[in-house]
């Protein structure tokens, strides 16, 4: 399966793609330059693969959440490559990516994401593997990180890890668990990248849960965000 999937929901900008079997991705950390920076890394890592837009089969993107302008640029950008190539497209979780990752790496069974909101909160999830990959627990969440601690203090009864830039941000997620319970932070897990999606994507498209660009919508959890859709959609 072909795909091609790109990510800005965060700091990062990253681009994966799986030509033959063969993967190839590119990430960096570019805060406020992804507009700037993506459709490059997209022209870039198709000439390193040796492929076209003609050969992909499906594409994905990280629908969110994180930044709101961050999530509209990677929207975007599909919208485009969608109505141009008439693909299917697969959403895939921000914070699903950060787990797979932890999943794939490290071999994590529980892993706890938590993406700095900004204003006082966090976007918060527990993800188990399941069958390698990396599966959500309940629902994502947009919180205070109190709040948050209280859910981790419920559930961190196991071995787990932990990811996201939420961790740094707000001391007070970890603060009341002993040692014991504390998950292992993942210094080296504090964005999404879209190399880590390949395998969500492909797993999505498999079970048929390819979209229509048409039906795609990013992810903010926060309900007080406005975004222009596409001509004719309310």
């Amino acid at each position: 399966m072909n795909l091609l999937i790109i990510d800005t929901a965060t700091e990062a900008c990253s681009v994966a793609l799986n030509i033959n079997g063969q993967p190839f991705n590119q990430f960096e950390i570019c805060p406020q330059q992804h507009s700037q920076r993506i459709l490059p890394m997209i022209d870039g890592l198709l000439k390193e693969a040796g492929a076209t837009l003609n050969e992909i089969d499906y594409l994905g993107f990280g629908q969110g959440p994180g930044s709101f302008t961050g999530v509209r640029i990677a929207t975007g950008i599909l919208q485009g490559l969608a109505l141009g190539t008439g693909l299917h497209v697969v959403g895939v979780s921000t914070l699903a990516a950060m787990a797979q990752q932890a999943v794939s790496e490290h071999q994590a069974q529980d892993v706890f994401c938590a993406i700095d909101a900004r204003m006082g909160e966090v976007y918060f999830a527990h993800y188990q593997a399941q069958n390698g990959l990396a599966t959500l627990v309940g629902s994502e969440q947009v919180l205070p990180p109190e709040n948050a601690a209280q859910i981790l203090a419920q559930k961190s009864n196991s071995p787990s890890f932990a990811v996201g830039t939420g961790w740094a941000a707000y001391d007070v997620l970890l603060a009341t668990l002993d040692d014991e319970r504390k998950p292992n932070v993942l210094q080296s897990v504090l964005y999404p990248d879209a190399k880590f999606m390949l395998p969500l994507v492909e797993s999505a498209a498999t079970a048929g849960l390819a979209k229509e660009i048409e039906q795609v919508e990013p992810v903010y959890l926060r309900d007080k965000v406005t975004w222009k859709k596409l001509p004719g959609r309310e």
